[in-house]
Order: structure tokens, then sequence, then C-alpha cells
């Protein structure tokens, strides 16, 4: 075959590839990029920060973090990450990537009070923001592109429907960190759906043997609870264990889903999960910080650009189980 010829072949084979094809090749470009620590473009690199409310050990916020780092390499972005529970040491923290001049931020507003001075000088400085996970009904008030997450109060809705399904007449359930407005909805929105009778308990969610005790001390005091609700993946375990304790034989039901938790509602041990996604918010999060930068885009028209709720059930989990250990869902 001569040069030629060879030439007018590959050239109709290439013109004859579809735009799908061309897209996945792009796809594939952009994974290799990223798992070879090499950015899929060359804008310039910025600078973006993510502070959030969460405590000491949280591993949700790991899966977060491992969806805004995949996207920030893919972007060519610096990713700074800071975290205290504490909503005025979390505002400071804003004010100290504020000072360094970042590119972009990502915050959350569990609890907005605090977070709003320093929004508004974020907004003052031209820096723009994205907020995840709480504070969707806030953060167009407080200046924000857009929200990624989960409506918290729909999310309690749905958690409702899935305990009148499954019959459940009297649930407990149980908020980890005080002030957090997010799980604050969370409860309301369930009571709001739920036929039977919700009650909420309040625990020290940075001290489990805490958490553990003052579950156990409830079931064992209220023969009556058939459902405890817990609203994060780190306090289902605990509450399986206070469950067995008090003898009592309450379902588990939680928020959120990891490696252990699709492990235990393959097992029975837990009935269903909320998945809002963690990966999905870290990820769009830059990625949508990034198209701002760069092209001015504003994703669904700043209105919450929504990760969940997904009910996950024993049916569901054993299909999840391969991403939750490796830390994406």
């Amino acid at each position: 075959m001569t040069a030629a010829v060879l030439a007018a072949v590959l050239g109709t084979a290439l013109a004859g590839c579809s735009d799908t094809g061309g897209k996945r090749a792009e796809e594939r470009a952009a994974r290799e990029a990223a798992a070879g620590g090499r950015a899929a473009v060359n804008t310039p690199k910025w600078t973006f920060a993510m502070v959030t409310h969460s405590g000491d050990g949280d591993t949700f916020w790991d899966i977060v973090q491992s969806g805004a780092k995949q996207a920030a390499v893919k972007d060519n972005i610096k990713f700074l990450y800071a975290h205290n529970e504490e909503g005025k040491e979390q505002a400071q923290l804003v004010q100290s990537y504020l000072d360094q001049k970042v590119d972009g931020l990502i915050v959350t507003l569990a609890k907005p009070d605090a977070m709003k001075s320093v929004m508004k000088k974020a907004q003052k400085a031209g820096i723009p923001v994205i907020t995840v996970n709480s504070g969707s009904e806030v953060s167009k008030a407080f200046g924000a592109l857009t929200h990624v997450g989960q409506d918290e109060t729909i999310a309690g809705e749905a958690v409702g429907d899935e305990l009148d399904k499954r019959s459940r007449k009297k649930a407990l359930c149980v908020i980890h960190e005080q002030g957090n407005v997010g799980l604050e909805q969370r409860c309301d929105g369930a009571a709001k759906t739920f036929d039977g009778k919700m009650e909420k308990i309040y625990v020290e969610g940075t001290n489990m043997p805490d958490v553990q005790s003052s579950i156990e001390a409830k079931l064992q005091s209220d023969k009556g609870i058939d459902t405890v609700l817990t609203l994060g993946a780190p306090f289902a375990d605990t509450a399986a264990k206070a469950a067995d304790q008090a003898g009592s034989k309450a379902e588990i039901d939680t928020f959120d889903l990891n490696a252990k938790v699709a492990a235990a509602l393959q097992d029975g041990t837990l009935g269903f999960s909320v998945d809002q996604q963690p990966y999905l918010q870290g990820y769009e999060a830059v990625d949508l910080l990034w198209l701002n930068r760069y092209n001015a885009d504003v994703l669904g028209g700043g209105k919450p650009v929504l990760t969940g709720p997904q009910i996950i059930t024993k049916d569901d989990a054993a299909e999840l189980a391969s991403y939750t250990k490796r830390g994406t869902r």
C-alpha cells in the first residue's frame, strides 16, 4: 500500500468516527492523564480551597476530598483543604484562605450564621464560592455561585416514606452535632412524612462510647422504639452495637454510605442507607469552579445541583460494594 493510499484510508477511518467515539476518546485521555497525575487541560494553575464543618476522623469527608482531589488533578488545580466543626473556627479558616487570595472557595454552611460575614467578604473580593453538602437554602443569599449536595429536608422526607413502607411505628433520630441545621432538617423531614412517632436524641459525635451508651440507655428505657436512624455512616455500626447490648430488635438505618455500611446492608445488620454521593459533591464543586473561572459557566442557573437522596437497600449494596472499597461511594 502506498503512502498516499494509506493516508487516504486513515483519513476516511478518522472521518468516519462518530461523535460518541470521539467523546469516549477524550474521556479516556482525561482518565489516563488523571491516573498519571497530569492535568487534562492547559489552563493556569489556579488554587481552590475547601473548608468544611467536619470533625476529626469523619470518613465521609475523606470521600468528598477524594472526589475533589481527582477533579483538581484533571483541571490543573492546586487543592487545599481545612476543617473545623465549630462555626467560628470554620469562618476563621475561610478568612485565612481569603488572605491568601485563593482563586476559588468551596465551603459548607452547616452553621450559616457563623459563616455569613466571611461569605460576604469573599463576594466583595471577587472570589467565586460554591457551597457543598450543607446550606442549600441560604447559599444563594450568601453570594455563592451554586450549591452541590442533597436537599436535607427532601432527604428526610424520603426516609419517612421508607419507614412507612417498612411498617415502622416509632423511630429514634440520633443527632450527633448540636447546632448543625442540616441534621435537624433530616430529622424534621423524616418526621413530616413518617406516619409513626419520631423522637430526637442528641449525642456527642466525637465520643463514640458516649454515642453508644446514650442510644443503649434510650433503647432500654423505651421498648417501643423499633427504628434507630443515624445521620452519618460512622454512627450506624455504633447504633447496631447499642441495640445488641440493649437486647433491642430495633432496625438500624442510616444516612450516608461507606464500605462498612455496604457490608452491613448485605448481611442484614442495617435496613437501609441514604446516599448523597459525597465523591460527586467534591468532584463537581471543583469542576464547577474551574468551569466558572475558565468559561464563566454557572450550572443550573444558580439553583442547587442535587446529588441525592438515593435509598440504598440490601439489593443495591452488592453492586456498590466495590466502589465503597475504593473510596468513591
